[in-house]
């Protein structure tokens, strides 16, 4: 096939799954990690901000620029994704230079078309592409890190290490290991430059430092074990991910066995050690192993916030595959495979992002039908009241919501509703997540409203993952 229409396939791939990424920006409601990304940056002021973010487990550079953001182009569910798009794509952009970059010259084509396909078609990247959280973000910034580090650039490498580490403490995890590595390798200036950046994410961590380690914070995170792991390949290959790790491994296998010329052997396999350091694939893996060791004394390791590994492993993996010299056997076998990995990546990466009737839910929350099914009623509660008003806020802010209706409130404020006499007629009970988690939220309120004489139906037609209560007086 003509390098031409290639390059040509490859640019509409990658455009295709953008665009359809794009396109389900409103499909779904925002859930309950979204909504507090919505309560926490959309203040009236920057000194409420950084109040509000006292309280919170991450650092302010996110928050801040979703602020702004905000004030330029409205504090809405639609902008608050669009964002992290914006982000999506300027991070597949810099993960494909990077790729051109440290790419032998020879294969600089072919290592590039290679990591244009996983940045921007890989189930990781897609995954967060839409979600009104900072991990698009994050993943744009230690990809421009990583950029001006192997360019040797410590000034500009030093602000975006700076940026990263703002937006996310795994940022300064990350670098914090690059800047010991850099050192020992004695790469003076770009180890220096990495600690003055840091310092003022460390400055955030002592002015939130009684939240940070307080009991509360990120308590719902546990100690590394095997569903880690597990989860975590999930993230990067979908559903199953040890057998399909299994059939990657065979695939090299057979490719390196049948597929490829007689040059092709063990050094081409072979990771090369300056390609595994300055793509900062050796700094990650140090962070890992740093990281889930003080997790078995204060847990840290979650899954998702793994993600700050994709922009240094995606330019390597797409330099080692492009290096391969295969044989028409192998370029034919490989060309099938590569095809029905974007089949698959298409299914997976948007399958968790679309809407889907009835059991359209998003991280096991939809609180947008919520919202919408109690628009105008008076008397609301809830396990989390904070939430669902939020939800209001951005249904009426998209025109969605004829009228607000009644804030909604919790187990106290329903009981001191029920103190008064007259009652009112109807009362609206809501709660959402899993199946059991739904069940333990609501019991209280609900039995609180039955002691007091209403009768409770569960109403139908709605989504998964949510229960909304009709309660009538029954007096």
């Amino acid at each position: 096939m003509n390098r031409r229409w290639i390059e040509m396939a490859v640019v509409l791939a990658c455009a295709a799954f953008a665009l359809r990424s794009l396109g389900l920006i409103d499909a779904t409601s925002l859930w309950s990690d979204e909504l507090y990304s919505v309560g926490k940056s959309f203040q009236p002021s920057y000194v409420d901000l950084l109040a509000q973010l006292r309280q919170d487990t991450h650092p302010p550079l996110y928050y801040s620029l979703l602020w702004l953001w905000g004030v330029v182009a409205g504090q809405s569910g639609l902008s608050l994704r669009l964002l992290s798009w914006l982000a999506y794509v300027a991070g597949g952009l810099l993960m494909t230079r990077q790729a051109w970059d440290l790419a032998p010259p020879s294969r600089q084509r072919s290592a590039l078309l290679l990591a244009a396909l996983m940045a921007f078609c890989s189930p990781y990247p897609l995954r967060f592409s839409i979600e009104g959280k900072s991990y698009a973000l994050l993943t744009a910034l230690v990809a421009l890190a990583w950029w001006w580090r192997q360019r040797r650039q410590p000034g500009l490498y030093g602000l975006a290490v700076l940026l990263a580490s703002l937006t996310h403490f795994y940022g300064l995890f990350l670098f914090a290991a690059t800047a010991c590595w850099d050192a020992a390798r004695q790469r003076t200036s770009l180890s220096a430059a990495a600690v003055l950046a840091l310092l003022p994410s460390v400055g955030w961590v002592a002015y939130a430092w009684k939240y940070l380690f307080g009991s509360s914070a990120a308590a719902w995170i546990g100690r590394p074990d095997f569903a880690l792991l597990e989860d975590t390949l999930a993230r990067a290959l979908g559903p199953w991910p040890l057998p399909k790790l299994g059939v990657i491994l065979i695939f090299f296998w057979v490719l390196r066995r049948w597929g490829c010329q007689s040059a092709c052997r063990d050094e081409e396999f072979s990771p090369k050690q300056a390609l595994l350091d300055w793509s900062g694939v050796i700094p990650s893996t140090l962070m890992v192993i740093g990281v889930v060791a003080v997790s078995f004394v204060k847990p840290l390791a979650f899954s998702r916030y793994f993600i700050v590994l994709v922009p240094a492993f995606l330019p390597w993996l797409a330099i080692q595959c492009a290096q391969l010299s295969l044989n028409q056997r192998g370029k034919r076998f490989s060309l099938i495979a590569l095809l029905l990995a974007l089949g698959l990546f298409w299914w997976q990466g948007f399958e968790p992002l679309q809407a889907r009737g009835l059991d359209a839910s998003r991280e096991a929350d939809n609180f947008r039908a919520v919202s919408q099914a109690t628009a105008g009623e008076p008397f609301r509660f809830a396990p989390r009241p904070r939430l669902f008003n939020l939800s209001d806020q951005i249904e009426q802010a998209a025109s969605r919501l004829p009228s607000l209706g009644g804030s909604w409130g919790d187990e106290d404020d329903l009981e001191k509703l029920l103190k008064k006499k007259p009652f009112p007629d109807v009362i609206w009970i809501a709660a959402s997540g899993p199946e059991t988690v739904m069940r333990s939220r609501l019991l209280p309120l609900n039995a609180l409203a039955e002691s007091n004489d209403y009768q409770c139906q569960v109403k139908s037609k709605m989504p998964s993952f949510t229960r909304l209560l009709f309660c009538q007086n029954a007096k």
